[in-house]
C-alpha cells in the first residue's frame, strides 16, 4: 500500500481526513502526512486501512523477509481461508489477519512438500487476486528458482478463466505466462512435492500432461481436478 492506494481509499469511502483518522487510530496531521509519502505506513496501520477502507489485501506490502524454509501446513490453510480459498471456509477466523496474497502464494510454492489440499487452492488464488503486483512476485520466484512452479499454477490459472469465459483475466494471465516463459528453467521440478518415490517420476516424465511438460514439473494436477472457480 502506498500514498496514494491511501488517500484513493478514503476518498472512495466519503471519508475526510478527520474522520479517517479516528477510525484509522491516528492523528490527522499523520494521516496527512502518510497521504503525501512523507511518512512511511507500518504493516499493522497498512491493514487497518485495508478494514477501514474496504481494500483488496493485495494492497498490503510484500513481505521482506521470505525464504524457502518450511512453513506448517495449518499456517498456509489458515491463511488461504483468511484470503476466502472456499475450500477452508470452516477455518476462517474473525481476528485472522489476512497477508498480502503474494507471500501466501510463494510461500507455498517454495515449499518441498505440500499437502494436495494447498495445491488444489493455488491456481484459485492467483485468480481470485489476480491484480497483485507480479513484478515482484516473479522477480521473487526467479530469485528462489520458482518460475517454472509459477508458471505452471498460472497456466491452470488461465485455463479456468478460459472455462469461465473472462476474456480480461484470461489476457493477463497469459502475458503473465509469456513473461514466466523467458526465464523457464529446464531442469526437471515437482510441483511442492520433492519426496516423489523414483518410479512415480519416472511415471509422471511420461504421462503428465503437456502444460506440466512444457513447465518441466513432474505432476498430474490438471485442469479439471480444480474443484473451487472464482
Amino acid at each position: 500500500m502506498n500514498s496514494n492506494d491511501l488517500k484513493s481509499g478514503r476518498s472512495a469511502k466519503g471519508l475526510s481526513q478527520v474522520q479517517a483518522a479516528t477510525r484509522l487510530g491516528v492523528s490527522q496531521p499523520y494521516l496527512a502526512m502518510l497521504e503525501s509519502g512523507r511518512r512511511r505506513l507500518t504493516p499493522e496501520l497498512a491493514r487497518r486501512a485495508m478494514k477501514v477502507y474496504d481494500l483488496p489485501p493485495t494492497v498490503l506490502p510484500p513481505s521482506e523477509l521470505l525464504s524457502r524454509h518450511r512453513v506448517d501446513a495449518e499456517v498456509l490453510a489458515n491463511d488461504l481461508a483468511a484470503l476466502g480459498y472456499p475450500g477452508f471456509a470452516y477455518l476462517r477466523p474473525r481476528n485472522w489477519k489476512p497477508k498480502n496474497p503474494s507471500d501466501v502464494l510463494l510461500a507455498a510454492l517454495a515449499q518441498d512438500d505440500l499437502e494436495a489440499r494447498l495445491v488444489e487452492a493455488l491456481p484459485w488464488l492467483v485468480l481470485r487476486y489476480w491484480t497483485l503486483d507480479w513484478e515482484w512476485l516473479v522477480r521473487e520466484a526467479k530469485l528462489r528458482d520458482l518460475q517454472n512452479r509459477l508458471g505452471f499454477v498460472v497456466s491452470l490459472a488461465r485455463r479456468l478463466a478460459e472455462r469461465a469465459r473472462d476474456e480480461r483475466k484470461a489476457r493477463a494471465l497469459n502475458e503473465l505466462e509469456s513473461e514466466l516463459e523467458r526465464s523457464r528453467l529446464a531442469r526437471e521440478d515437482t510441483l511442492c512435492k520433492a519426496s516423489l518415490p523414483e518410479p512415480e517420476r519416472r511415471w509422471l516424465a511420461e504421462n503428465r500432461p503437456e502444460e506440466a511438460k512444457h513447465w518441466n514439473v513432474l505432476t498430474d494436477w490438471t485442469v479439471d481436478a480444480l474443484r473451487y472457480v472464482v
